[in-house]
């Protein structure tokens, strides 16, 4: 994968737990949005490609190509590193990598808006 671009919609954006292996080796570029539907897995999100619906995000440049060994074996076998197109909100669209949800659902829950900021606070499904 050529690109030095991370699109991301959970865990890893600022504020939330796997943010540490983004700061300080990624420039944070600002918010974004790409095609695709957004669940809730309880602990963390899942983003599926599609036209249904947008998902929300922040997107990264990443200081050097050794950080992606780090971001696969974080995300795990049940998510698979592919391309997006990013609409970022300041304007203008770029390409980045973005991690897909590739095993299944189960019980997972539609996050309304595709915002898991917006969302996690609340109503995730293993808030309590």
């Amino acid at each position: 994968m050529a690109t030095e671009l991370l699109f991301v919609y959970g865990t890893l954006m600022r504020g939330f737990g796997l943010h540490r292996l983004l700061a300080g080796r990624a420039e944070y570029l600002g918010e974004g949005e790409v095609a695709g539907l957004l669940f809730d897995l309880g602990a963390y999100p899942a983003a599926l490609p599609g036209e249904g619906g947008r998902i929300r995000g922040e997107v990264y440049r990443l200081a050097g190509p050794e950080l992606w060994q780090a971001l696969d074996s974080a995300e795990g076998s049940q998510y698979h590193r592919g391309e997006v197109g990013v609409r970022l909100v300041s304007g203008g669209q770029v390409t980045a990598a973005i991690y897909w949800y590739v095993a299944p659902l189960g019980g997972a829950v539609p996050i309304p808006g595709g915002d898991y900021r917006a969302h996690a606070p609340a109503r995730s499904i293993h808030h309590r």
